[in-house]
């Protein structure tokens, strides 16, 4: 039953990261080889301290236009090929990702039980919960995706 799941046993691993000094186009390019939305951003120690999302790179108010795309699941799927805009994003948003990610990431311990996370997920409105371990380094990723699949596997 889906109720007695924890979410180690839902989350995906291992998790995709970033450094704040790693260079904007290397994330972008990142993000759309492995069609995910978000990259955890993780320190020198691997500590989690931020993270980037596909938000994060389509701010409407700069003058960028990332164009058309489509979430199914976890997958990002772009009507265009984002690579193609690349030049664009350097120009408008800066250069490494510390320049545009989110510095208060939502996170979570792979202990908690799966309703409750995705009660986290509903009430802070975002598309994926951090897995952090005991020294705040991210093990997992919880998307609602995993939270679909996982009420899917058990229908």
């Amino acid at each position: 039953m889906v109720v007695e799941r924890s979410v180690a046993e839902v989350m995906t691993s291992p998790v995709l990261s970033v450094q704040g000094a790693t260079p904007l186009q290397e994330a972008v390019k990142l993000m759309s080889e492995h069609h995910v939305s978000g990259l955890a951003v993780v320190g020198e120690a691997g500590e989690l301290v931020g993270e980037l999302t596909e938000t994060d790179l389509m701010v409407r108010e700069s003058g960028f236009d990332a164009g058309p795309y489509v979430m199914l699941l976890d997958a990002v799927i772009y009507l265009r090929n984002p690579l193609a805009w690349d030049r664009q994003v350097h120009q408008v948003l800066g250069s490494t990702v510390a320049d545009v990610m989110g510095s208060h990431p939502h996170t979570c311990e792979a202990t908690i039980q799966l309703p409750a996370a995705a009660k986290l997920l509903h009430d802070r409105s975002t598309q994926r919960l951090f897995v952090l371990d005991a020294e705040r380094r991210p093990v997992g990723v919880l998307t609602r995706g995993d939270v679909v699949r996982a009420l899917a596997a058990a229908g």
